[in-house]
């Protein structure tokens, strides 16, 4: 029976809309954290919460998608995040107090979770697959254009109206995807849930609040200290207990038998490698240019804005490229433009010219896309569509991990090697203050150097993620109605 129920650019669009929407709002929120600041006459420790709460809402979301996908079906479940997104921004733009606007965050959070994950399945669920890397290359784009834009729309915004304009900017987006998913993707059920799994859904939730914390303030508790500690081992044990737990149930919160499937797993050990690389960046370049260059955030914005663009434009034809050119060269070529783009970044100055900062970045993120969209399509292809939302939610849920260790990490080898520098350039004649401009350009350039190693980790396994073959179950799957 024909799998793709709608019009491919009237679907693709409706999912396009709110992923550019989860995904904005993660990248938008960072430039305007000094005028939050001013605004609620707080300090910065209370305004991080505005991107944390947001991040570990988002993380403790991302699992549960499968199982409420399945429950109430992927079209309903979209529609209500849609929904409750739209209205979260709203009273995002209404909070009057510090407290109120990290509520709202939160909530916003959950919904942007739900999103994510919900849009890949309903590609994998409804797309024709001879038409999935086409599609999740487009879905992939959406996904990098919007922190492509989203420090430059957001600097401009605060700039000449006011912050309540980044919450606000949503709402006619929002309303447009609403409007296109009630319309154009179609309701169907592949499966249906019989039992609520208390255990798991409470097991998963812990997992993630743990190691999200754990990973988001580890850099400023320290790694061995007692509450970090503390949290990464209440992760371990839940882990061990939702593992045990979901591997005997029929209708588990979370599917993990979609791992016995080798090549999925290939895939989200490989996107999860990737997702570091590109978080280093993330990272390192805004700090490098406002702090060892003395740049606006605006201006910031500016310049990275090139390299996230052709990121995001290149993933249509690396989509295109994907059913001609065996997916072991483009994830090759990927992974090894990543690699040459970190390693030139390590070679930062503080007079070094921009254009060379704008070259090696759009090497380093057209890498990024020639490496993600054929890494998640070749795992997520071999899937059965009924186990699709499952391995969906977790391979986004992962990604969510990976960034947020990535930034730990980073952070924390960022901060000791500024450390070191220092105090071996003590010895030197320069003055204090270029003392501190070397360091901090000289820590930045070791951990490019440390990812650039990470990031050819990956390289061995893009070797392991061919094309897949149509098998007997893929087959059975194919003929499966979307509509039972």
């Amino acid at each position: 029976m024909q799998e793709e129920k709608g019009p491919f650019w009237s679907v693709m669009f409706a999912i396009f809309l709110g992923v550019f929407l989860g995904t904005f709002n993660m990248s938008a929120i960072n430039i305007a954290l000094p005028i939050f600041i001013q605004s609620f006459n707080t300090d910065l420790d209370s305004v991080k919460w505005i991107l944390t709460g947001f991040m570990l809402a988002t993380g403790v979301a991302c699992p549960l998608a499968g199982y409420l996908g399945e429950k109430f079906s992927y079209k309903k479940l979209y529609l209500f995040a849609l929904i409750g997104f739209t209205f979260a921004a709203i009273l995002c733009a209404l909070s009057f107090n510090i407290v109120m606007l990290v509520a709202f965050r939160v909530v916003q959070g959950l919904f942007s979770g739900l999103i994510i994950p919900t849009t890949m399945t309903i590609i994998y669920q409804v797309i024709s697959r001879k038409k999935h890397a086409f599609a999740i290359s487009l879905w992939s784009m959406a996904s990098m254009l919007a922190p492509a834009l989203g420090p430059t729309l957001s600097g401009w915004l605060v700039q000449y109206y006011s912050w309540k304009s980044i919450f606000l900017v949503n709402i006619p987006i929002g309303i447009i995807a609403i409007i296109l998913v009630a319309r154009f993707i179609p309701q169907y059920n592949l499966s249906k849930v019989n039992s609520f799994d208390f255990i798991g859904f409470s097991t998963v939730i812990i997992l993630s609040l743990s190691i999200l914390i754990a990973f988001s303030e580890g850099s400023i508790w320290g790694w061995i200290s007692f509450k970090t500690i503390s949290l990464i081992l209440l992760g371990i044990a839940s882990l061990t207990v939702f593992v045990f737990r979901e591997i005997k149930i029929s209708s588990p919160a979370l599917n993990i038998r979609v791992f016995k499937f080798t090549k999925y797993t290939i895939s989200v050990i490989a996107v999860s490698i990737v997702t570091i690389g590109l978080y280093a960046g993330t990272l390192l370049m805004p700090l490098f240019l406002q702090n060892s260059q003395h740049l606006s955030a605006l201006d910031t914005g500016l310049i990275l804005l090139p390299p996230s663009l052709a990121m995001a434009l290149m993933m249509p034809i690396v989509g295109t490229l994907y059913n001609r050119i065996d997916p072991r060269i483009l994830i090759a070529l990927g992974i090894s433009l990543m690699a040459i783009g970190s390693w030139k970044m390590s070679n930062l100055s503080p007079d070094i010219p921009h254009s060379y900062i704008i070259f090696w970045m759009t090497i380093r993120y057209v890498g990024i896309s020639f490496s993600t969209m054929p890494i998640t399509n070749s795992g997520m292809s071999i899937i059965p569509r009924t186990l699709s939302g499952h391995a969906s939610s977790i391979n986004n849920w992962l990604r969510q991990v990976s960034s947020s260790l990535a930034i730990g990490i980073f952070s924390s080898i960022l901060i000791s090697r500024i450390q070191l520098h220092t105090i071996a350039l003590n010895n030197s004649d320069i003055t204090y203050s270029l003392i501190q401009e070397k360091a901090y350009t000289m820590g930045i350039n070791d951990v490019f150097l440390i990812s650039t190693i990470i990031i050819l980790v990956g390289l061995p396994l893009s070797f392991m993620l061919k094309r897949n073959a149509i098998t007997k179950e893929i087959r059975s799957d194919e003929m499966t109605s979307l509509a039972n």
